[in-house]
């Protein structure tokens, strides 16, 4: 099995894309069409159960209202028979005693009494169980008191209210149903009070209500207290197919039966079949009208779709396999393409990008959205390699850097320590205070000792600058830096602030006048650095201020293009971009003849500064 598996593996690994997903494609349309053909099919069964328990359910409930209506018509048909006082009162009598009185009886109140009986075509029999010894047992209506069964039962219709239904006579009651009524009670000269029994035969009174209707169900009425005593057509369908195992069915049903979930279908499984039984409780019978079904019977018309629809979904699963095998074929034409643009690219053509064929404003599909993304890749790939180069001309500029000041930094220190010496010694203070700070400059630049410095020695540097300035020039530049002790120990890049300063200096100092440079620092949604250095001298002109600040807003990846100087703001801002992201770099501000500010916009995060 696990050879068998490893061989499948490979030969799947080994295949074709196409064919992989021809087998994909199949097996994504083989099986939910299936399961939908099933679903359908037990859709249908689950609708059809439904229907078939409405149904159910709806003729129960009529069963339930055609027996109640039927028990009704005996109790009033009993009503009518008491209504007959005159034969009351003559059972009750001295019947021995005048023979004319009986043929007048039996002219008059007898004859009455089995006219309502005969009106009613229900009615079987209708008996007085009268506790006389002078009674007469000449007729099948009028009985002593010693020919009821069981003699005492007249304590449970006193307790029942005086009347109650038996769906079994108490006599002789196997294919009858009774309704037992107190009369009289027991007087000074009886010892058992007087009942009136009516009997209708169970064919009669149930025949056409158990009936077959040409439904699924089977009816039946059940005894509420024993199972095995239950009353149903023999001719039905549903009685037929069970057979023997009818008891065992109707036993099931009625163990699961309750008079408080009358609205809920019982099921049951008798051997290999299961069953659905809808009932209504009859109080007044202590009884269950109860519809039964077979689950076979009900779903049999959705059992005989299967083998449509499978037909029928075999036929669609072939049509759609040939369609998915016709769209693949024009799929990897495309991706054919895309595979030839990668191999010209593996030789070093990186502008060898796919046609898509494409308009400005589609999107095509997958492919297409493969071959825009690989396009924009290779662009991605040319802009890192020009960054790269940048990076690398960056370093080398360093490397050169440093070399150059190891070889002069000794010598420039020695002779310019020497100078200071002398103006020291012809007292000329303002010449040695110009020579230290001048010193402190080169030795500022000069020394690399890491990328970046603390912002209080980029600071130093600046004021030396700053007092080298106006000793050469005789200036009045004011420089004021009022900033936080603990922004003073933040670490930016090297000689970031040092060229605007510069520049400001060179262009911001009105002809003979003095100016003022403040430097101040904030933070920015706690994620910038913001440095402002700002000027009051001439300011920027308003075309030269809008070319600096498209220059500085331009998002392209150009190489980087040395000023005159080396050092102006657009390569400051570049490098600054280069190392820490399109977020940061410079943006200048200017009113003409009132201000000039440029801000440098760093990573307020300490890890994530690094040097040129």
């Amino acid at each position: 099995m696990k050879d068998l598996l490893t061989r499948t593996r490979k030969i799947y690994r080994n295949s074709r894309i196409s064919r992989k997903l021809f087998l994909a494609f199949s097996l994504a349309i083989a099986i939910p069409a299936i399961l939908v053909s099933l679903l359908f099919i037990r859709t249908q069964e689950t609708q059809l159960y439904k229907e078939a328990m409405a149904s159910g359910s709806s003729h129960v409930s009529r069963l339930n209202d055609q027996l109640r209506s039927r028990l009704e018509m005996l109790a009033n048909a009993s009503s009518t028979a008491l209504t007959q006082k005159s034969f009351v009162d003559f059972i009750h009598s001295n019947m021995r005693v005048d023979g004319l009185r009986l043929v007048k009886f039996r002219q008059n109140q007898y004859e009455q009494m089995h006219n309502i009986i005969q009106s009613n075509e229900m009615i079987s029999e209708l008996s007085f169980y009268v506790d006389n010894p002078n009674l007469h047992e000449i007729w099948p209506e009028i009985y002593h008191y010693d020919k009821f069964w069981p003699q005492d039962y007249w304590e449970t219709l006193r307790d029942e209210g005086g009347a109650s239904y038996r769906l079994f006579a108490l006599k002789d009651g196997e294919h009858t149903l009774s309704y037992y009524r107190l009369v009289r009670l027991q007087g000074q000269k009886q010892k058992f009070p007087t009942i009136m029994e009516v009997r209708a035969e169970h064919d009669v009174f149930f025949g056409d209500m158990l009936e077959e209707n040409g439904g699924s169900f089977f009816s039946v009425v059940m005894d509420g207290t024993k199972p095995s005593r239950y009353i149903y057509s023999a001719e039905h369908g549903f009685a037929q197919s069970a057979g023997e195992d009818l008891d065992e069915i109707v036993g099931s049903i009625h163990g699961k039966l309750d008079v408080l979930q009358q609205e809920s279908p019982v099921k049951v499984t008798v051997g290999a079949h299961t069953y659905y039984a809808l009932y209504r409780y009859i109080a007044p019978l202590n009884a269950y009208v109860v519809d039964i079904a077979s689950h076979q019977a009900l779903m049999k018309g959705p059992r005989n779709w299967y083998a449509l629809v499978v037909g029928i979904t075999l036929s669609v699963l072939l049509l759609i396999m040939l369609l998915v095998s016709h769209t693949t074929r024009r799929m990897f034409r495309r991706l054919d393409r895309v595979l030839i643009s990668m191999r010209k690219v593996r030789k070093g053509q990186l502008d060898a990008k796919i046609d898509t064929g494409l308009d400005a404003n589609e999107t095509g599909d997958e492919i297409d959205e493969v071959a825009v993304s690989y396009n924009n890749m290779l662009d991605e790939i040319q802009t890192l390699m020009t960054q790269v180069v940048d990076k690398q001309l960056i370093a080398k500029n360093a490397q050169l850097h440093s070399l150059h000041s190891q070889i002069n930094s000794h010598f420039l220190y020695n002779a310019l320590e020497s100078i200071r010496m002398q103006a020291e010694v012809q007292r000329q203070p303002a010449i040695a205070d110009a020579l230290v700070s001048l010193g402190s400059q080169l030795r500022y630049s000069m020394q690399w000792r890491s990328d970046t410095v603390a912002l209080s020695e980029e600071l130093a540097n600046i004021q030396s600058y700053v007092r080298f300035i106006n000793f050469m020039e005789g200036g009045g530049i004011a420089l004021t830096a009022d900033l936080p002790p603990e922004v003073l120990r933040y670490a930016i890049p090297k000689m970031c602030m040092q060229p605007i300063v510069e520049n400001a200096v060179r262009h911001a100092a009105p002809p003979g006048g003095s100016f003022s440079i403040r430097i101040s620092v904030s933070v920015e949604n706690d994620s910038l650095l913001l440095i402002k250095i700002e000027d009051d001298g001439a300011g920027v002109d308003p075309k030269m201020l809008a070319s600096l600040q498209a220059a500085l807003q331009d998002d392209s990846d150009t190489p980087i293009v040395a000023s005159k100087n080396g050092l102006g703001l657009e390569n400051v801002h570049k490098r600054l971009q280069l190392h820490y992201g399109k977020g940061c770099g410079l943006w200048i501000d200017s009113v003409k003849d009132v201000y000039t500010c440029v801000t440098i916009r760093l990573p307020w995060e300490n890890v994530n500064l690094g040097g040129w």
